[in-house]
């Protein structure tokens, strides 16, 4: 887009129960019955389209936690790159006004890739989109500048960005069990400690609690390199 307008951003989480009714349109209860209403992404598609000259992002977070083919139904051919014009309208299931995804309407799909409880991505949806991996951000000036403007000192970032790269490193290299789509992110690390916590504390806690519970269930066949590795991350350098 070029810059923040959150007027221009819509946001949605996908999950089980989501449904064609909530994303593309179908009737919803009224005091005196049931009214045929637009979803989320056909009202944004509205917006766009009514504003050609600008971009517009709409954000599906978890995508892949949904019925995918249930939920988009005939956006499924109208996403397609090729046919975001008037001329590809289509009537929808009610059979009202024809609709059309306009050219300015970009979507995003977040998914985590370490979760195996949830099936495979359509393939016929892999064919519209590009995917894009996005690795932990470790090393970046804007994590550092998060850590230390919660008042954790330049030592204990460098402590984390070592001790947590190197669990990274035996991650990304297990391609038999675990891979790169398993590394430990930043976001761990990005609230800072609590009131009444210092730094070391806060490390720790979030070691014991959030990041050794995780490696047991990754390694929950070999506990004791998961219980060497929660060592590793707990000793000084």
């Amino acid at each position: 887009m070029g810059k923040k307008d959150p007027s221009r951003v819509g946001f949605v989480q996908f999950h089980q129960s989501y449904s064609y009714e909530d994303f593309v349109e179908g009737f919803k209860p009224t005091v005196t019955g049931f009214e045929l209403k637009p979803g989320k992404f056909v009202q944004f598609c509205r917006m766009a389209e009514s504003d050609p000259k600008r971009n517009y992002v709409f954000i599906i977070d978890e995508i892949n936690r949904g019925n995918l083919s249930k939920i988009l139904g005939e956006l499924m051919l109208l996403i397609e790159s090729d046919k975001r014009s008037e001329d590809w309208s289509l009537q929808l299931a009610s059979g009202t006004a024809p609709f059309y995804v306009p050219a300015n309407v970009y979507i995003m799909g977040l998914m985590n890739t370490a979760d195996r409880s949830l099936a495979v991505v359509d393939y016929a949806l892999r064919r519209r989109f590009a995917f894009v991996d996005i690795q932990p951000a470790l090393h970046s000036r804007k994590f550092r500048e998060q850590l230390t403007g919660n008042e954790v000192s330049s030592s204990t970032v460098d402590y984390i960005v070592a001790r947590i790269g190197s669990l990274n490193a035996e991650i990304n290299g297990d391609l038999a069990n675990l891979g790169p789509g398993f590394a430990i992110g930043h976001s761990f690390f990005c609230d800072g400690p609590r009131e009444a916590e210092n730094e070391r504390q806060w490390y720790e806690r979030i070691i014991r609690t959030e990041v050794a519970p995780l490696l047991r269930e990754y390694w929950f066949d070999a506990p004791s390199k998961a219980d060497n590795w929660t060592k590793q991350l707990l000793t000084p350098l």
